[in-house]
């Protein structure tokens, strides 16, 4: 899908989600409508990096990226979540994001590492918040579902089906027994933490090739377009108030995964000032897609409601 030349794009929330009263909303309508480009996270990856879908090896990647040690091996996330039972099921309420220090995620991950090792894989906690699992190459895997496609949805509707996935679901089972009965999660739920009573298991395969990019460099916090930006070989930096200030034509800055509402309050002084000076492409996460350029901003004729 074709994209102006050069432009600072915004990968921003669902647009369901901007309220009507918010600072970006005005925006918009002196802004020129481009083709829709790709919905949610995995869409919005592909978006721009050439090959990237659900079925992206996210874990080789990643593990890649912080550790430099993917091999020929498999690879599979062991994100720790926290998931909770209802009366339709048990849902994934949160994944990667459970603010662990190191030393509990290593006494979280002792009790499950005899698990892994009589299934034949070994567990390496990358950082606190993302685990992976090393696999022999040849170790069959089923589709896993990405975190987004299943946080705040019933477990049940994106676990692997069938025989295939049957070993996958009971070590799932044992691995959410073991993380109920830890010690660490009624610590955690005392100081208002959510517990990690189970891990994500997602992202399987081996390292790709390189991927390509169009894209200068990125601006995020997520693990894996960081590291897809390492492996297309551009720049890649943190989200912070300097590098959204000084964001150049060419580049990626990342907001999809926050709150619209922090974008208001927080980021808008940053934003606005890039809209008035650069040409910048609007990609909401839901798919709509604006081009504003510094000289819309005198489109006063073009009503807030268009």
């Amino acid at each position: 899908m074709s994209k102006p030349e050069r432009s600072l794009q915004l990968w921003l929330p669902a647009l369901a989600h901007v309220e009507p009263d918010h600072p970006l909303r005005p925006w918009l309508p002196r802004a020129d409508r481009l083709p829709d480009g790709g919905v949610g996270y995995l869409g919005g990856l592909g978006e721009h990096f050439r090959g990237i879908d659900a079925l992206v090896p996210a874990a080789a990647i990643t593990r890649q990226f912080l550790a430099g040690d993917a091999g020929d091996d498999s690879w599979l996330s062991a994100d720790p979540a926290w998931v909770q039972p209802d009366m339709n099921g048990v849902r994934l309420l949160a994944c990667g994001r459970m603010e662990l220090g190191m030393d509990e995620a290593q006494a979280l991950a002792e009790p499950l590492r005899p698990v892994f090792d009589e299934a034949g894989m070994q567990l390496e906690i990358s950082t606190p918040d993302h685990w992976h699992l090393r696999l022999s190459a040849a170790t069959p895997l089923p589709e896993f579902a990405a975190p987004e496609q299943a946080l705040g949805e019933d477990l049940a509707q994106h676990l692997p089906q069938g025989a295939q996935g049957r070993r996958w679901r009971v070590l799932l089972n044992d691995i959410q027994v073991l993380l109920h009965q830890h010690p660490l999660n009624a610590q955690r739920q005392a100081r208002g933490q959510s517990p990690v009573n189970s891990l994500w298991l997602w992202g399987g395969g081996c390292l790709p090739p390189p991927v390509a990019s169009e894209l200068a460099g990125v601006v995020s916090d997520d693990l894996l377009l960081r590291a897809l930006a390492a492996r297309a070989g551009i720049a890649q930096q943190l989200r912070t108030t300097e590098a959204i200030a000084t964001g150049e034509a060419g580049w990626l800055i990342d907001l999809q995964d926050l709150p619209a509402h922090e974008l208001a309050s927080r980021w808008w002084p940053l934003l606005q000032p890039l809209l008035e000076r650069r040409a910048v492409v609007l990609h909401f996460a839901s798919g709509e897609r604006w081009l504003h350029k510094p000289g819309h901003r005198w489109r006063f004729w073009r009503g807030a409601g268009r």
